[in-house]
C-alpha cells in the first residue's frame, strides 16, 4: 500500500528526475517529468527487467529505493531505503500541478543536499558503503565470442593467444556453455573436459580462473528438479530461458542450502577464485531476506579472497555482497544495444568505488561491432572492469589496439568514485 510522504512546491518544468531500477538490467536516468515512465515491452522483460510484484504504473515514475528530485536552482532531495540491505520500498513521483507529490509502499528517508545530483549520491552512498572495496583484475571472458556453444578448446586457444600476444589479462573467466544445464552445475557440457583440469591449464598459465553460474536459477529439464523437486519455491517463475521454464532454488530449504553451499565449494576447489553470478534476481523473488542468505551461502563456499561479480542482480539489496556489479543491460554489435549500455552506465557511474566496482559490460571491439571506438571510450571512461570478450587472436590490427589500449590502462589504474 502506498502512502504519500512527502510534497515539493516547485514548478515541475524545471525539475528532473533520477529513478533507480530494481536490478542491473532495469530501466535507470533522469527523467523531464513530461517523459513516458519506463514500461515492460514483453512479460519476460517484466521478469527480467523489473520487480517482480511491483508493476510500474503509467502515470508516475517508480523507483526502486533511490529516487532523486533534481531541480534547476536549490538542492537535490534524495528518497532512499531507510535499511537498503534489508527492506528496499518502491517509491512513486506524480505531478500534481502546483507540487510534485512522493510516495512509498515502506519507510523511507529524505535527505537534501547541496550540489549537482553526482555530489548528492556519492554524498548518500558513503552512508551505506560497505566495509571492503578493492579493484578487480582485468579479465577476458567467453561469452560475446562463443555463446553456449563455447568449448573447452577455445578458452585454451584465447588462453594462448593472451600469452603470444602479450595482453595484461588476469581473469580468464568461462561463460554459459560449460554446463549441461542451468541448475546442473556439475555436470558437464559434451563440448568440455573436466572443469579442474582446465581450471588448472589457466592457472599454469598465470591467470586467475574465473567461471559463470546462475546460483539462483534452476532449469525445468535440470536433474536437480527431477531428482528433488522440493528445492524449488513453490509457484516462483524466474521466467524462460535456454528454451525451458526457470524455477528459483529455494535456500530456506536445508538440503537445497547445503547442495548450492556444495557446488560452490567444489567449484572454489577446482581452483577458481572469480565468480560471474548472473540473473541473481531470481534469489530475491521469495524476498530480500532469502536473496541476502543465498548471496551469504555463496560468499561462505568461495571464500573472503574470491572476486564475486553481481549481473541481473537486485542493486540495493547487493551493497556489501558484491565486489563488482553490472551496472546495465547486455552489450551488442548494433548500435542500439551499445547505446542502451551506454546510458546506462552513465547514469549509474556514481555507484563505481562506492559501492562497487561498476562493470559497464565486457569490451568488444572486432570489426562486426558497429560503434566500436565508442564503446572502447566508454569503457575507458567508467574506470571500472575491463574484461574482453572478444576471439582475441581473431581481431583486426585496430581491434586489437583499442584491446591494448584499455587494458594497459586498466591494469595501472587504481579503483576511483566517479
Amino acid at each position: 500500500m502506498f502512502a504519500d510522504v512527502a510534497e515539493i512546491r516547485t514548478d515541475s518544468k524545471h525539475v528532473a528526475i533520477y529513478a533507480e531500477g530494481w536490478q542491473s538490467w532495469s530501466p535507470v536516468g533522469t527523467f523531464a517529468l513530461t517523459d513516458p515512465p519506463p514500461q515492460p515491452k514483453s512479460p519476460l522483460e517484466r521478469t527480467m527487467g523489473f520487480r517482480p510484484g511491483k508493476p510500474p504504473p503509467r502515470d508516475a515514475f517508480q523507483a526502486e529505493g533511490l529516487l532523486a528530485v533534481v531541480a534547476s536552482e536549490g538542492p537535490v532531495r534524495i528518497f532512499a531505503a531507510k535499511e537498503p540491505h534489508r527492506d528496499v520500498p518502491s517509491i512513486r513521483i506524480r505531478d500534481e500541478h502546483d507540487r510534485l507529490v512522493v510516495s512509498a509502499d515502506g519507510e523511507i528517508v529524505e535527505t537534501v543536499f547541496g550540489g549537482d545530483l553526482g555530489h548528492a549520491f556519492g554524498e548518500w552512498a558513503d552512508s551505506v558503503a560497505p566495509r571492503r572495496l578493492r579493484s578487480i583484475p582485468t579479465g577476458w571472458c567467453s561469452w560475446y565470442c562463443y555463446w553456449q556453444d563455447v568449448r573447452e578448446d577455445d578458452v585454451l586457444a584465447n588462453l594462448a593467444a593472451i600469452e603470444r600476444l602479450e595482453l595484461p589479462i588476469d581473469v580468464v573467466q568461462i561463460d554459459d556453455g560449460y554446463q549441461a544445464t542451468v541448475g546442473d552445475w556439475l555436470e558437464r557440457s559434451p563440448s568440455f573436459g573436466p572443469l579442474a583440469r582446465l581450471a588448472e591449464s589457466i592457472r599454469a598459465a598465470g591467470r586467475i580462473p574465473g567461471i559463470w553460474v546462475t546460483p539462483f536459477l534452476v532449469g525445468a529439464r535440470s536433474k536437480l528438479v527431477a531428482e528433488h523437486p522440493s528445492w524449488v519455491v513453490p509457484g516462483a517463475d524466474a521466467g524462460f530461458n535456454w528454451n525451458q521454464h526457470l524455477h528459483v532454488l529455494d535456500v530456506s530449504n536445508a538440503e537445497a542450502a547445503e547442495h548450492l553451499l556444495h557446488v560452490f565449494r567444489i567449484l572454489a576447489g577446482y581452483g577458481f577464485a572469480y565468480f560471474k553470478l548472473d540473473f541473481l534476481y531470481a534469489g530475491a523473488i521469495p524476498g530480500i531476506d532469502a536473496y541476502r542468505e543465498g548471496m551469504r551461502i555463496v560468499r561462505e563456499a568461495t571464500g573472503e579472497d574470491a572476486i564475486l561479480l553481481g549481473c541481473g542482480a537486485p542493486l540495493l539489496p547487493s551493497i556489501g555482497l558484491v565486489d563488482a556489479m553490472r551496472i546495465g543491460p547486455d552489450i551488442g554489435p548494433n548500435t542500439a544495444q551499445v547505446q542502451a549500455a551506454i546510458d546506462a552506465g552513465r547514469s549509474r557511474a556514481w555507484m563505481n568505488g562506492r559501492l562497487w566496482t561498476n562493470d559497464p559490460d565486457c569490451l568488444i571491439v572486432r570489426q562486426e561491432v558497429e560503434e566500436r571506438d565508442r564503446w572502447a571510450d566508454h569503457v575507458q571512461a567508467c574506470r571500472g572492469l575491463v574484461c574482453s570478450s572478444d576471439p582475441l587472436g581473431e581481431l583486426d590490427e585496430h581491434g586489437l589496439a583499442l584491446t591494448r589500449r584499455l587494458l594497459e590502462d586498466a591494469s595501472d589504474s587504481p579503483l576511483v568514485g566517479a
